[in-house]
Protein backbone atom coordinates (compact mmCIF):
# COMPACT_ATOMS: atom_id res chain seq x y z
CA UNK A 1 0.00 0.00 0.00
CA UNK A 2 2.59 2.64 0.76
CA UNK A 3 4.82 1.67 -2.39
CA UNK A 4 1.02 2.24 -4.45
CA UNK A 5 0.49 5.38 -2.50
CA UNK A 6 3.90 6.75 -2.92
CA UNK A 7 3.19 6.06 -6.73
CA UNK A 8 0.12 7.80 -6.21
CA UNK A 9 1.41 11.07 -4.99
CA UNK A 10 4.23 10.55 -7.66
CA UNK A 11 1.95 10.75 -10.33
CA UNK A 12 -0.26 14.07 -8.90
CA UNK A 13 3.17 16.32 -8.11
CA UNK A 14 4.37 18.27 -10.48
CA UNK A 15 8.44 17.40 -11.25
CA UNK A 16 8.62 20.84 -9.40
CA UNK A 17 7.20 20.36 -6.44
CA UNK A 18 8.31 17.36 -5.86
CA UNK A 19 12.20 18.26 -5.69
CA UNK A 20 11.10 20.71 -3.09
CA UNK A 21 9.98 18.05 -1.34
CA UNK A 22 13.18 16.04 -2.18
CA UNK A 23 15.74 19.15 -1.28
CA UNK A 24 13.63 19.90 2.16
CA UNK A 25 13.84 16.29 3.69
CA UNK A 26 17.49 16.58 2.50
CA UNK A 27 18.12 19.66 4.88
CA UNK A 28 16.00 18.19 7.48
CA UNK A 29 18.22 15.32 7.15
CA UNK A 30 21.70 17.31 7.52
CA UNK A 31 20.41 19.20 9.94
CA UNK A 32 19.71 16.05 12.43
CA UNK A 33 23.98 15.58 11.82
CA UNK A 34 24.91 18.44 12.44
CA UNK A 35 22.86 19.21 15.67
CA UNK A 36 25.07 18.96 18.80
CA UNK A 37 24.97 15.75 20.86
CA UNK A 38 24.53 15.19 24.14
CA UNK A 39 27.93 13.40 24.49
CA UNK A 40 29.65 15.99 22.38
CA UNK A 41 28.37 18.90 24.74
CA UNK A 42 29.85 17.12 27.74
CA UNK A 43 33.29 17.02 25.89
CA UNK A 44 33.26 20.38 25.00
CA UNK A 45 32.60 21.18 28.34
CA UNK A 46 35.08 19.37 29.56
CA UNK A 47 37.66 20.34 27.28
CA UNK A 48 36.79 24.03 28.12
CA UNK A 49 37.09 23.56 31.94
CA UNK A 50 40.49 21.57 31.08
CA UNK A 51 41.65 24.80 29.30
CA UNK A 52 41.35 27.66 31.89
CA UNK A 53 42.58 25.43 34.69
CA UNK A 54 45.70 24.96 32.29
CA UNK A 55 45.55 29.07 31.84
CA UNK A 56 45.07 29.27 36.01
CA UNK A 57 48.34 30.94 37.84
CA UNK A 58 50.18 28.05 39.30
CA UNK A 59 49.45 27.84 43.09
CA UNK A 60 51.79 29.71 45.81
CA UNK A 61 54.80 28.45 46.59
CA UNK A 62 54.92 26.52 49.86
CA UNK A 63 56.68 28.45 53.10
CA UNK A 64 60.49 27.41 53.50
CA UNK A 65 60.75 26.25 57.21
CA UNK A 66 64.66 27.44 58.51
CA UNK A 67 66.77 24.26 59.15
CA UNK A 68 68.78 24.59 62.49
CA UNK A 69 72.31 24.43 62.20
CA UNK A 70 73.85 21.30 63.37
CA UNK A 71 76.45 21.65 66.11
CA UNK A 72 78.31 19.23 68.24
CA UNK A 73 76.18 20.36 71.01
CA UNK A 74 73.12 18.42 69.02
CA UNK A 75 75.74 15.52 68.78
CA UNK A 76 76.14 15.45 72.73
CA UNK A 77 73.82 13.13 75.45
CA UNK A 78 70.59 14.16 75.14
CA UNK A 79 70.97 14.92 79.02
CA UNK A 80 73.33 17.55 78.69
CA UNK A 81 72.19 19.27 75.72
CA UNK A 82 70.17 21.76 77.43
CA UNK A 83 72.75 22.54 79.85
CA UNK A 84 75.62 23.28 76.77
CA UNK A 85 73.23 25.22 75.15
CA UNK A 86 72.53 26.96 77.99
CA UNK A 87 75.76 27.70 78.50
CA UNK A 88 76.22 28.71 75.07
CA UNK A 89 79.00 26.47 73.84
CA UNK A 90 77.53 26.11 70.78
CA UNK A 91 78.27 29.38 70.11
CA UNK A 92 82.30 30.74 70.93
CA UNK A 93 81.54 34.30 69.65
CA UNK A 94 80.61 35.78 73.45
CA UNK A 95 84.26 33.83 74.75
CA UNK A 96 85.88 35.50 72.02
CA UNK A 97 84.45 38.80 73.14
CA UNK A 98 85.01 38.17 76.47
CA UNK A 99 88.67 37.05 76.07
CA UNK A 100 90.23 39.79 73.76
CA UNK A 101 90.71 42.52 76.43
CA UNK A 102 92.63 39.97 78.48
CA UNK A 103 94.92 39.20 75.68
CA UNK A 104 95.55 42.68 74.98
CA UNK A 105 96.66 43.67 78.41
CA UNK A 106 98.63 40.79 78.92
CA UNK A 107 100.61 40.79 75.83
CA UNK A 108 100.95 44.76 76.82
CA UNK A 109 102.15 43.74 80.15
CA UNK A 110 104.43 41.31 79.01
CA UNK A 111 105.88 43.74 76.65
CA UNK A 112 106.22 46.56 79.15
CA UNK A 113 108.27 43.66 81.72
CA UNK A 114 110.00 42.00 79.17
CA UNK A 115 108.39 38.84 80.26
CA UNK A 116 109.65 35.98 78.52
CA UNK A 117 107.26 33.87 76.27
CA UNK A 118 105.98 31.82 78.73
CA UNK A 119 104.51 34.23 80.44
CA UNK A 120 101.85 35.69 77.92
CA UNK A 121 101.16 31.88 76.60
CA UNK A 122 100.30 30.74 79.84
CA UNK A 123 97.88 33.87 81.02
CA UNK A 124 96.22 33.61 78.22
CA UNK A 125 95.40 29.83 78.23
CA UNK A 126 94.30 30.86 81.84
CA UNK A 127 92.59 33.85 80.74
CA UNK A 128 90.96 31.61 77.80
CA UNK A 129 89.84 28.81 80.21
CA UNK A 130 88.07 31.64 82.71
CA UNK A 131 86.37 33.28 79.72
CA UNK A 132 84.85 30.42 78.35
CA UNK A 133 83.33 29.68 81.97
CA UNK A 134 82.88 32.88 83.59
CA UNK A 135 80.90 33.93 79.84
CA UNK A 136 78.72 30.60 80.42
CA UNK A 137 77.88 31.74 83.96
CA UNK A 138 76.68 35.24 82.79
CA UNK A 139 74.64 33.28 80.33
CA UNK A 140 72.88 30.98 83.48
CA UNK A 141 72.52 34.07 85.45
CA UNK A 142 70.69 35.95 82.36
CA UNK A 143 68.32 33.66 81.01
CA UNK A 144 67.43 32.71 84.56
CA UNK A 145 66.54 36.26 84.98
CA UNK A 146 64.71 36.58 81.38
CA UNK A 147 62.77 33.12 81.62
CA UNK A 148 59.09 35.69 80.71
CA UNK A 149 60.98 38.22 78.35
CA UNK A 150 62.16 35.65 76.22
CA UNK A 151 59.49 33.27 75.91
CA UNK A 152 57.86 36.22 74.36
CA UNK A 153 60.69 37.10 71.82
CA UNK A 154 60.82 35.08 68.50
CA UNK A 155 64.95 35.06 68.99
CA UNK A 156 65.14 34.08 72.20
CA UNK A 157 61.52 31.55 72.68
CA UNK A 158 63.80 28.32 72.08
CA UNK A 159 66.82 28.36 75.21
CA UNK A 160 66.53 25.91 77.21
CA UNK A 161 64.75 27.55 80.23
CA UNK A 162 62.00 29.57 78.06
CA UNK A 163 61.41 26.19 76.52
CA UNK A 164 61.03 24.27 79.67
CA UNK A 165 63.98 21.75 79.25
CA UNK A 166 65.34 22.56 82.20
CA UNK A 167 64.21 24.79 85.75
CA UNK A 168 65.31 27.86 87.31
CA UNK A 169 66.38 25.31 90.39
CA UNK A 170 68.21 22.84 87.80
CA UNK A 171 70.17 26.16 86.86
CA UNK A 172 70.88 27.87 90.23
CA UNK A 173 72.67 24.37 90.48
CA UNK A 174 74.62 24.11 87.57
CA UNK A 175 75.66 28.14 88.21
CA UNK A 176 77.28 26.99 91.32
CA UNK A 177 79.13 24.72 89.30
CA UNK A 178 80.03 27.28 87.04
CA UNK A 179 81.16 29.74 89.70
CA UNK A 180 83.14 26.76 91.12
CA UNK A 181 84.79 26.69 88.18
CA UNK A 182 85.68 30.48 87.67
CA UNK A 183 86.96 30.95 91.23
CA UNK A 184 89.26 27.73 90.92
CA UNK A 185 90.60 29.70 87.84
CA UNK A 186 91.01 32.73 89.83
CA UNK A 187 93.00 31.54 92.50
CA UNK A 188 95.72 30.56 90.24
CA UNK A 189 96.74 34.57 90.07
CA UNK A 190 98.02 36.83 92.95
CA UNK A 191 96.45 37.94 95.54
CA UNK A 192 95.93 41.32 93.89
CA UNK A 193 94.40 40.00 90.90
CA UNK A 194 91.96 37.57 93.17
CA UNK A 195 90.76 40.45 94.65
CA UNK A 196 90.61 42.95 91.09
CA UNK A 197 88.94 39.67 89.51
CA UNK A 198 86.01 39.42 92.71
CA UNK A 199 85.32 43.26 92.38
CA UNK A 200 83.23 42.14 88.83
CA UNK A 201 81.37 39.92 89.97
CA UNK A 202 78.39 42.55 91.34
CA UNK A 203 78.55 43.70 87.40
CA UNK A 204 78.11 40.54 86.12
CA UNK A 205 75.17 39.69 88.24
CA UNK A 206 73.21 42.83 87.30
CA UNK A 207 73.85 42.80 83.77
CA UNK A 208 71.01 40.97 83.30
CA UNK A 209 68.16 43.25 85.30
CA UNK A 210 69.44 46.73 83.58
CA UNK A 211 67.16 46.38 80.34
CA UNK A 212 64.61 46.59 82.96
CA UNK A 213 65.75 49.82 83.82
CA UNK A 214 67.61 51.48 81.52
CA UNK A 215 68.21 52.21 77.73
CA UNK A 216 71.86 51.50 78.57
CA UNK A 217 72.12 47.97 79.58
CA UNK A 218 75.06 47.97 76.54
CA UNK A 219 77.03 49.51 79.21
CA UNK A 220 76.68 47.54 81.93
CA UNK A 221 77.98 45.09 79.67
CA UNK A 222 81.16 47.19 78.51
CA UNK A 223 82.42 47.33 81.85
CA UNK A 224 82.14 43.62 82.90
CA UNK A 225 83.02 42.10 79.13
CA UNK A 226 86.32 44.38 79.04
CA UNK A 227 87.36 43.64 82.86
CA UNK A 228 89.97 41.43 81.80
CA UNK A 229 92.12 44.38 80.02
CA UNK A 230 92.54 45.48 84.06
CA UNK A 231 92.96 41.89 85.20
CA UNK A 232 95.20 40.60 82.54
CA UNK A 233 97.68 43.81 83.33
CA UNK A 234 97.51 42.51 87.02
CA UNK A 235 98.22 39.16 86.69
CA UNK A 236 101.55 39.81 84.47
CA UNK A 237 102.95 42.78 86.96
CA UNK A 238 101.37 41.95 90.18
CA UNK A 239 99.54 45.15 90.05
CA UNK A 240 97.90 47.60 87.21
CA UNK A 241 99.44 50.62 85.80
CA UNK A 242 96.26 52.48 85.46
CA UNK A 243 97.91 55.16 82.55
CA UNK A 244 97.85 51.85 80.33
CA UNK A 245 94.75 49.65 81.46
CA UNK A 246 92.40 52.43 81.81
CA UNK A 247 92.16 53.83 78.19
CA UNK A 248 92.37 50.43 76.96
CA UNK A 249 89.66 49.45 79.53
CA UNK A 250 87.88 52.34 78.26
CA UNK A 251 88.28 51.82 74.49
CA UNK A 252 87.02 48.51 75.07
CA UNK A 253 83.93 49.88 76.80
CA UNK A 254 83.44 51.79 73.80
CA UNK A 255 84.05 48.76 70.82
CA UNK A 256 81.18 46.68 73.23
CA UNK A 257 79.12 49.51 72.86
CA UNK A 258 79.11 49.41 68.92
CA UNK A 259 79.08 45.30 68.71
CA UNK A 260 76.30 45.07 70.98
CA UNK A 261 74.05 47.55 69.92
CA UNK A 262 74.22 46.23 66.28
CA UNK A 263 73.03 42.82 68.08
CA UNK A 264 70.37 44.85 69.94
CA UNK A 265 69.06 45.51 66.16
CA UNK A 266 68.28 42.36 65.34
CA UNK A 267 65.72 42.19 68.38
CA UNK A 268 62.25 44.23 67.07
CA UNK A 269 60.20 42.15 69.54
CA UNK A 270 61.93 43.71 72.58
CA UNK A 271 59.73 47.28 72.42
CA UNK A 272 57.00 44.70 72.39
CA UNK A 273 57.87 43.11 75.85
CA UNK A 274 59.43 45.79 77.86
CA UNK A 275 63.24 45.44 77.19
CA UNK A 276 65.37 48.62 76.70
CA UNK A 277 68.89 49.21 74.83
CA UNK A 278 70.59 51.65 73.03
CA UNK A 279 69.39 50.01 69.74
CA UNK A 280 65.77 51.52 70.89
CA UNK A 281 67.48 54.52 72.12
CA UNK A 282 69.41 55.20 69.29
CA UNK A 283 66.77 54.28 66.59
CA UNK A 284 67.68 55.87 63.10
CA UNK A 285 70.50 57.98 64.59
CA UNK A 286 72.62 54.24 65.41
CA UNK A 287 75.08 54.82 62.42
CA UNK A 288 76.23 58.20 63.41
CA UNK A 289 76.53 57.37 66.86
CA UNK A 290 78.39 54.16 66.92
CA UNK A 291 80.45 55.82 64.47
CA UNK A 292 81.39 58.61 67.77
CA UNK A 293 82.01 55.54 69.50
CA UNK A 294 83.95 53.37 67.19
CA UNK A 295 86.74 56.88 66.65
CA UNK A 296 86.67 56.97 70.67
CA UNK A 297 87.72 53.13 70.72
CA UNK A 298 90.19 54.01 68.16
CA UNK A 299 91.78 57.13 70.11
CA UNK A 300 91.89 55.44 73.49
CA UNK A 301 93.75 52.32 71.78
CA UNK A 302 95.71 54.65 70.50
CA UNK A 303 96.36 56.42 73.83
CA UNK A 304 96.75 53.02 75.80
CA UNK A 305 99.68 52.22 73.30
CA UNK A 306 101.56 55.84 73.08
CA UNK A 307 101.51 54.96 76.93
CA UNK A 308 103.02 51.88 77.12
CA UNK A 309 105.71 53.47 74.37
CA UNK A 310 104.75 50.81 71.89
CA UNK A 311 106.11 50.70 68.59
CA UNK A 312 104.98 50.69 64.63
CA UNK A 313 103.43 47.25 64.55
CA UNK A 314 100.64 48.04 67.34
CA UNK A 315 99.42 51.18 65.42
CA UNK A 316 99.41 48.68 62.74
CA UNK A 317 97.02 46.59 64.54
CA UNK A 318 94.59 49.23 65.97
CA UNK A 319 94.35 51.17 62.70
CA UNK A 320 93.03 47.37 60.89
CA UNK A 321 90.99 47.65 63.76
CA UNK A 322 89.69 50.95 62.96
CA UNK A 323 89.56 50.35 59.07
CA UNK A 324 87.04 47.27 60.14
CA UNK A 325 84.52 49.64 62.41
CA UNK A 326 84.40 51.63 59.66
CA UNK A 327 83.23 49.26 57.17
CA UNK A 328 80.61 47.62 59.33
CA UNK A 329 79.31 50.74 60.18
CA UNK A 330 78.95 51.76 56.20
CA UNK A 331 77.56 48.38 55.09
CA UNK A 332 75.51 47.12 57.89
CA UNK A 333 71.24 47.24 57.46
CA UNK A 334 70.09 48.38 60.69
CA UNK A 335 66.67 46.85 59.29
CA UNK A 336 68.05 43.48 58.69
CA UNK A 337 68.53 40.80 61.47
CA UNK A 338 71.06 38.79 58.90
CA UNK A 339 72.64 41.89 57.96
CA UNK A 340 73.50 42.85 61.69
CA UNK A 341 74.48 39.14 63.03
CA UNK A 342 76.87 39.64 60.23
CA UNK A 343 78.28 42.93 61.40
CA UNK A 344 78.20 41.53 65.11
CA UNK A 345 80.33 38.54 64.35
CA UNK A 346 82.84 40.80 62.14
CA UNK A 347 83.49 43.46 65.15
CA UNK A 348 85.67 41.11 66.61
CA UNK A 349 88.11 41.11 64.01
CA UNK A 350 89.04 44.67 65.55
CA UNK A 351 89.39 42.90 68.31
CA UNK A 352 92.05 40.31 66.68
CA UNK A 353 94.12 43.29 65.29
CA UNK A 354 94.99 45.04 68.06
CA UNK A 355 95.77 41.97 69.63
CA UNK A 356 97.96 40.90 66.52
CA UNK A 357 99.64 44.42 66.55
CA UNK A 358 100.11 44.06 70.26
CA UNK A 359 101.45 40.67 69.63
CA UNK A 360 103.79 41.34 66.77
CA UNK A 361 105.64 44.73 69.08
CA UNK A 362 105.96 41.91 71.86
CA UNK A 363 107.86 39.30 69.41
CA UNK A 364 109.73 41.89 67.51
CA UNK A 365 111.05 44.00 70.47
CA UNK A 366 111.23 41.92 73.45
CA UNK A 367 112.33 38.73 72.06
CA UNK A 368 114.01 39.15 68.99
CA UNK A 369 115.62 42.83 70.04
CA UNK A 370 114.05 44.40 66.54
CA UNK A 371 113.46 47.97 67.30
CA UNK A 372 109.77 49.15 66.42
CA UNK A 373 109.50 51.75 67.60
CA UNK A 374 109.84 55.86 67.19
CA UNK A 375 113.73 55.22 66.97
CA UNK A 376 112.44 53.84 63.13
CA UNK A 377 111.51 57.04 61.87
CA UNK A 378 114.81 58.77 63.54
CA UNK A 379 112.63 60.44 66.71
Amino acid sequence: MQALRHVHLRSTITPRIYSNILINNGLHRLQLLHRPQPWTRTLTRTSAQSSQAATKAPPPPAPTVAVPVQTWVDKAPAKLQPYLYLARLNSPTGTLLLLYPCTWSITMASYATGAPWTTPLTYISLFGIGALIMRSAGCTINDMADKDFDKAVERTKNRPIARGDITRIKAFGFLGVQLSGGLAVLTQLNWYSIFLGAASLPIVALYPFMKRYTYWPQSVLGLAFNWGALLGWSAVAGTVNWGVALPLYAGGFCWTLVYDTIYAHQAPDDVKVGVRSTALLFGPHTRSILTGFSVSTIGLWTLAGYMNAHGLPYYLGVGLAGLTLARILRVVNFDSRPSCWGGFMKCGWAGVWVWAGASADYVLSVLLGVPTGLSLLGL
